[in-house]
């Protein structure tokens, strides 16, 4: 009876079935029984996350109120919503709820105790909760008898807006409200608006309040207990290289840095899984079996083996399962202060050199920058690459401002002895189109180096437009990759690309250029 009185708290009158922390099987037979999902092959369940395959961020808003009116990065990230219209939206979910068979998770956030956040999230699809149960940190039996949450998460993906009514832009939402810590979510079965609501959450609450630097990056710790954290925006790598069954798993996306450790905020992984194979991805291959949920992937004809070249639906096909299913995880999921730092782009210039070696001054360029390319063929449109900068390598999901975190991060590369590396896993030899892609290989082969030391005694030389150090030599990688202009045929083309790439990291600029010290802006490329 507590259970439903803490609904009816919520404002859930329930009228249907209620169901409370079901195991994972139970999850399971619950979206089969509802012909929501099917089981493959391999174990898992695959279920479509209908209308929509990706995040909608113009339709992410934040509550402006006292608490947020002055410190929220209001623009094109933070859309202000009024307190009014928040409550009239959150008693439209409640009721509609209220109507529907219920799927509750209490779960948390922050594998670091003094940061745990509880956090209590209701479904209406057995296989949103699972995706929770999944990405989310999972409390023990013992802590779930006297759990209470500090924020709430109601998840309609049924329920559309009116927004004559509801004064959202469309009929899907996302809307966070840091006063009532609540975070509402309607119109919309894609389950990375739930992850990346916390995120944002997090993103909020960590710099602000407890000056912990929060960070969209993968983590993993050395034989050594050596700690090295992968910045990167979707599709660069983060996953994909902290995936090394040399060194163990702290986490694949969402991070936190305070003085003595870096601290998983999740307890799963949401892999991208666009051309996965075993040969390429062994241990994300591994992880999908019975308990992992995949999302909008399609299948071989008359079989239910997963097609992982077949992106008809989107390219953004997704894998979700607990971070012990990459064997090599470890737990807690906490490493000590990183010792090496590696930004990664996906360069489809052909420009940036596959490894490079950044200043303090270069890595708070680069990191406020935070850039990769569109390659031609994923928009309409496109024909060409197109750069993309997205501050912090998180735009999106960062309420603060950019420099807070800059900030931030510039205090702890000072502090102590880091060393920081730009990655390209983008193109080689010429534009996409022209150009190869850097095999990944040769990534892995960069990533050992530097982590097994055999760059601190090669002789390094200045890249003459971005100013970043290229090593001469790498151990597995052909020398001649090293250095992009060399990999080009017209090396006059390279030039004028490099410019080309230069000016647009220049104009992205010109908008933190007030904040930036002569230190920061020695990291810009020359034009």
């Amino acid at each position: 009876m507590e259970y439903l009185e803490s609904l009816r708290n919520i404002g859930i009158i329930p009228e249907k079935e209620v169901y409370w922390n079901l195991s994972v099987p139970q999850l399971i037979s619950e979206t089969l029984r509802k012909s929501q999902g099917i089981v493959t092959s391999s174990g898992a369940l695959a279920c479509n996350t209908g209308e929509f395959t990706g995040r909608s961020p113009k339709d992410k808003y934040i509550v402006m109120d006292d608490k947020t009116k002055d410190s929220i990065w209001w623009g094109d990230v933070n859309h202000p919503f009024s307190p009014e219209d928040c409550e009239r939206l959150y008693e439209s979910v409640v009721t509609h709820l209220s109507g529907r068979d219920i799927y509750v998770r209490d779960a948390y956030a922050c594998a670091k105790q003094e940061y745990r956040l509880n956090v209590k999230v209701i479904t209406e699809t057995p296989w949103s909760n699972l995706f929770v149960n999944n990405l989310f940190l999972r409390p023990t039996e013992k802590e779930l008898e006297t759990f209470q949450h500090e924020w709430l998460i109601l998840n309609a993906a049924e329920f559309k807006a009116i927004p004559e009514i509801h004064k959202t832009r469309q009929h899907n939402f996302t809307i966070i409200n840091f006063t009532r810590k609540i975070i509402l979510i309607g119109g919309s079965g894609y389950t990375g608006e739930i992850k990346k609501g916390i995120f944002t959450v997090l993103n909020y609450i960590l710099p602000f309040e407890k000056n912990v630097l929060s960070m969209h990056c993968s983590a993993n710790i050395g034989a050594d207990g050596d700690t090295s954290v992968f910045f990167g925006l979707s599709g660069t790598g983060k996953t994909t290289l902290s995936a090394d069954p040399s060194r163990k798993l702290i986490g694949d996306d969402e991070h936190g840095w305070d003085d003595v450790s870096v601290f998983n905020f999740e307890g799963g992984c949401y892999a991208k899984c666009v051309n996965l194979s075993q040969e390429k991805e062994p241990q994300i291959f591994s992880a999908i079996h019975m308990g992992t949920l995949l999302e909008n992937v399609r299948f071989f004809e008359g079989t239910d083996i997963v097609d992982y070249d077949n992106v008809s639906v989107t390219e953004n096909t997704r894998a979700a399962y607990p971070i012990d299913f990459i064997d090599n995880a470890v737990d807690p999921s906490i490493g000590k202060v990183p010792k090496n730092i590696f930004f990664l782009t996906c360069d489809a210039f052909g420009v940036l050199p596959p490894i490079s070696k950044l200043s303090v001054g270069q890595a708070m360029y680069h990191f406020i920058s935070g850039y990769t390319a569109k390659v031609a063929g994923t928009e309409a449109g496109i024909t060409e690459p197109q750069t993309t900068f997205s501050a912090c390598f998180g735009k999106p999901f960062l309420p603060l401002h950019p420099t807070k975190y800059a900030e931030l991060l510039g205090k702890k590369l000072k502090k102590n002895n880091i060393n920081v590396w730009l990655i390209n896993t983008g193109w080689s030899g010429g534009t996409y189109g022209k150009g190869e892609r850097i095999k990944l290989a040769y990534t892995r082969a960069m990533i050992s180096a530097v982590l097994e030391n055999k760059l601190e005694n090669v002789d390094f030389v200045r890249d003459a437009v971005f100013g970043l150090q290229i090593p001469a030599e790498c151990e597995g990688v052909p020398s001649e990759i090293l250095n992009p202009k060399n990999t080009w045929d017209d090396q006059l083309a390279y030039d004028e690309k490099a410019q080309h790439l230069a000016e647009q990291f220049v104009q992205n600029f010109k908008s933190f250029k007030s904040f930036a010290d002569e230190e920061i802006l020695s990291g810009e490329p020359l034009i």
